[in-house]
């Protein structure tokens, strides 16, 4: 959830940047940022479903390899080019999703009750945690370099949770105090 979130939030945050220097209006930027923000939320109920039948880590790879295309998607994509970078924005909140709903599930499963909500706390502390400095780690990268090599960077970051899950297989969670 924290790699989804560095990796939505840096690209999400300078694609208006990105926009306005392309000399896209205001119109433009609300309905790129509008549809992202619906591809975050509303395929909550199926990509749930998705999770219960496909698999947690399934989704969760998903999420890492739909945040990767987003990123190219995003990199790639000509300045001028509304309709990619309405794709690219769709699919990172696609990735962002799936790493939300499975990584959600995979902290239920592998914590017992009576320790959940505080594992379930911090997560969401690193997460908030993890926004903000992406966010503002964002703004550095682009100015240092380009649209493009943040997007990409940010597509690479979420691959990391390719290595993430296969440790987490490996048994290297901690489902109680102690053990």
């Amino acid at each position: 959830m924290v790699l989804t979130q560095i990796a939505m939030v840096a690209i999400m945050t300078m694609t208006p940047v990105h926009m306005r220097v392309h000399h896209h209006g205001l119109a433009d930027v609300g309905l790129v940022i509008g549809v992202h923000i619906g591809s975050m939320y509303l395929p909550s109920l199926v990509t749930g479903a998705l999770v219960d039948r496909v698999g947690r880590t399934p989704m969760a790879a998903a999420a890492g390899l739909t945040l990767l295309l987003a990123g190219v998607t995003a990199a790639l994509a000509p300045g001028e080019s509304l309709g990619l970078l309405i794709l690219a924005l769709a699919l990172l909140g696609l990735g962002w999703n799936f790493g939300l709903i499975s990584g959600t599930a995979l902290v239920v499963d592998n914590t017992a009750p009576d320790i959940r909500p505080r594992v379930q706390g911090k997560i969401d502390v690193l997460v908030a945690l993890a926004g903000a400095g992406g966010g503002m780690l964002s703004g550095v990268v682009m100015a240092g370099t380009s649209y493009a090599v943040l997007a990409l960077a940010g597509g690479v970051l979420a691959l990391l949770l390719l290595p993430v899950l296969l440790w987490a297989r490996r048994g290297a969670v901690v489902a109680e105090p102690g053990r």
